[in-house]
């Protein structure tokens, strides 16, 4: 996969929803770096081989992204990045708007935790033995899954959640236990039956339905009337 040279800094090639994190540049260098990741697994991913393969230099990469481990975050934070709805800035300011939201964060949930690469990102570091998860000062795939996924939009999410339940659009007594009900909801056993190569029975049209209706269920559970 060819991109442009590091020094055209009008590149667009990067995908839908990019991370606002990084340049445009930056977005598309991580999308060949996730490819390779993901087709060859972490050992395929090289700074020099991705020099070659994205068409900039490795100082580049060192600049903006440091060391290997750099750049596996960050590729974790650009997937993490295509989960909308999860803005830390996020404020609707009506109920619909609210809704809306949380219908965005629900369909893309979906559609990045179900996409092939996701699903290869977590394969590989389910794959990794303890002695390659922990080696050195490597935190490994898995943790930076945790870190710099996980946890990033779980935190979003949850300010999202938070500021509904000061606007009076929703009501809980815990944001975590609100949060770990709308995921039930919207991914159920979906993820580890795709992880383990079995029919999610949510395909790519019937996502934006499931979302819808799992949103529709929190928030009724979740209504001002029922606390």
């Amino acid at each position: 996969m060819a991109i442009a040279n590091d020094n055209q800094s009008g590149d667009t090639s990067a995908e839908p929803h990019e991370s606002s994190e990084f340049s445009p540049r930056q977005n598309a260098v991580l999308a060949v770096a996730l490819s390779m990741l993901v087709d060859g697994g972490e050992k395929a991913l090289t700074t020099a081989g991705l020099a070659k393969a994205a068409n900039c230099s490795k100082e580049s990469l060192y600049k903006w992204f440091g060391d290997r481990d750099g750049i596996l975050a960050a590729i974790v934070v650009y997937q993490a990045s295509k989960v909308r709805g999860v803005d830390e800035r996020a404020t609707p300011s009506t109920p619909e708007a609210f809704k809306t939201a949380l219908t965005a964060f629900a369909e893309d949930l979906l559609a990045v935790l179900l996409s092939n690469t996701s699903l290869a990102l977590n394969r590989l570091s389910i794959g990794q033995t303890p002695g390659e998860s922990t080696r050195g000062d490597n935190p490994g795939l898995g943790a930076i899954l945790v870190d710099k996924g996980k946890r990033r939009i779980e935190g979003r999410a949850i300010h999202l959640l938070t500021h509904g339940k000061r606007q009076r659009f929703i009501a809980f007594d815990d944001a975590a236990t609100a949060y770990s009900t709308l995921y039930g909801l919207i991914i159920g056993d979906a993820h580890i039956r795709a992880l383990l190569g079995d029919d999610p029975q949510i395909n790519e049209d019937g996502q934006k339905a499931h979302a819808a209706l799992a949103v529709d269920q929190f928030l009724t559970l979740h209504s001002i009337e029922r606390f």
